[in-house]
């Protein structure tokens, strides 16, 4: 059994096989030559695991993400926060962090944002004698915010495989989420000022108003959304089908940006991403269900209650742990393989689900953007036109200033926590 839920799936992950092949592969060898069960066992948990109301919600928010993320919505919240912003050092900077901020709020998909605000920031940056590598790192990096601030897909898959309420995970993560990004405004405020690149303009309260008339439209998408949520009048699926409508009317009939043809193609790529997830999730749940069945996360709880290990021994193993996990793996296969391995471990330990989701939810972010294989990376080197090398430099500063934030939000459970506590959901 060893052989096929450890070295298996290990060997095949290094000879690049999809994660969803390594997982299928191990379940039906350990099925078929090690346990004493029908195959059908197989399709059973296959099914089984895609019966979870909250994955409703996934291809709502993906299609949603997908018709916002075409035309000019997100130049017009380029201008909304420029004209706020505008007089602080390195105020293109700045702009790029609130802008991939409110994106997130209104897609939850980070690689959307780096193509979206990187085809608008980008060339302004370089203009503004920002230097290349840094302003490709700076949009390659801000843009993970987009699966911390809610809506946020891969906290989704995280309460599904965790049987953890989602608005309490969206409400656990607005705080983060805004935190991460003053941090990072303050970074590149003070980068902006020691390297003497960036120009400022002075904030006037008619530009401020105009921009705000025009973006107005586009920042009703997370204000409806997460009102809804917050206010009981939506449940997350409910709320992913509003924002699907409401895109609709905004990117079609008022902005008239987009036509049918245009929302048949944002549905295809809806179905394509979702199908992907969905697979994946699939068959993550027939291995889990494996593990469970050969009691491998009891035997793991077992061991740390032996060892007397403390919780935050726990969290510094597991943060050491999902950060080069993060590199590998996409976040959704990440949190589905390994949550349902630690969230006993969690509960041995007294740790708050809510707070421990977003501790894994802000790792994995960490490593859309870490080398060798984060996936915002690739996107920026195809919309910038940049080579790897570069981009890799650019977003180094960026992993130590997201790394600050996970521990402070590691070891001050608070923060997560306040922020629930603010939306009435704990």
């Amino acid at each position: 059994m060893t052989f096929a839920l450890g070295i298996l799936p290990l060997l095949l992950l290094i000879f690049g096989f999809p994660i969803f092949t390594v997982l299928l592969a191990a379940s039906t060898v350990a099925i078929a030559f090690y346990m004493n069960m029908p195959l059908n066992a197989i399709h059973q948990n296959l099914f089984g695991s895609l019966n979870a109301t909250g994955l409703l919600a996934v291809p709502f928010f993906i299609l949603a993400g997908e018709i916002m993320s075409r035309g000019t919505v997100s130049l017009r919240l380029v201008e909304w926060v420029r004209s706020m912003v505008g007089g602080l050092p390195g105020s293109l900077g700045v702009t790029t962090v609130g802008t991939a901020t409110v994106f997130g709020a209104i897609s939850g998909s980070s690689a959307a944002a780096v193509a979206s605000v990187g085809k608008v920031m980008h060339p302004a940056m370089i203009r503004d004698a920002y230097p290349p590598s840094f302003s490709a790192g700076m949009i390659t990096s801000v843009s993970a915010i987009g699966i911390i601030i809610p809506p946020s897909i891969p906290m989704i898959v995280y309460g599904a495989s965790s049987e953890t309420s989602i608005p309490r995970l969206y409400a656990a993560g607005v705080l983060p989420g805004l935190l991460l990004a003053l941090i990072l405004a303050i970074y590149i405020m003070i980068a902006a000022r020691a390297g003497g690149f960036g120009s400022r303009s002075r904030p006037t309260f008619s530009g401020f108003a105009k921009a705000s008339w025009r973006a107005i439209w586009a920042l009703g998408a997370p204000v409806i959304v997460l009102g809804g949520i917050y206010g009981g009048i939506f449940s997350p699926t409910e709320a992913a089908a509003v924002a699907c409508g409401y895109s609709i009317l905004v990117t079609c009939f008022i902005f008239r940006e987009l036509g049918a043809r245009d929302i048949l193609d944002c549905a295809v790529s809806t179905v394509v991403f979702t199908s992907q997830i969905l697979v994946i999730v699939a068959v993550a749940g027939l291995f889990s269900w494996l593990l469970t069945v050969n009691q491998v996360p009891q035997t793991i709880v077992a061991w740390i209650t032996e060892a007397e290990i403390t919780p935050w021994q726990f969290l510094i193993a597991v943060n050491i742990l999902l950060l080069i996990w993060g590199c590998f793996m996409d976040p959704m296969s990440a949190i589905l393989l390994l949550t349902p391995v630690l969230i006993p471990v969690v509960d041995s330990l007294g740790i708050d689900k809510v707070h421990f989701g977003i501790i894994m939810t802000l790792n994995l972010a960490i490593g859309l953007f870490t080398p060798p294989f984060g996936i915002n990376i690739f996107v920026a080197q195809s919309v910038l036109g940049m080579r790897t090398t570069d981009i890799y430099r650019g977003v180094s500063p960026f992993f130590f200033v997201f790394l600050i934030v996970l521990l402070v939000i590691t070891f001050v459970p608070q923060v997560s926590l306040t922020s629930m506590d603010i939306f009435m959901l704990r």
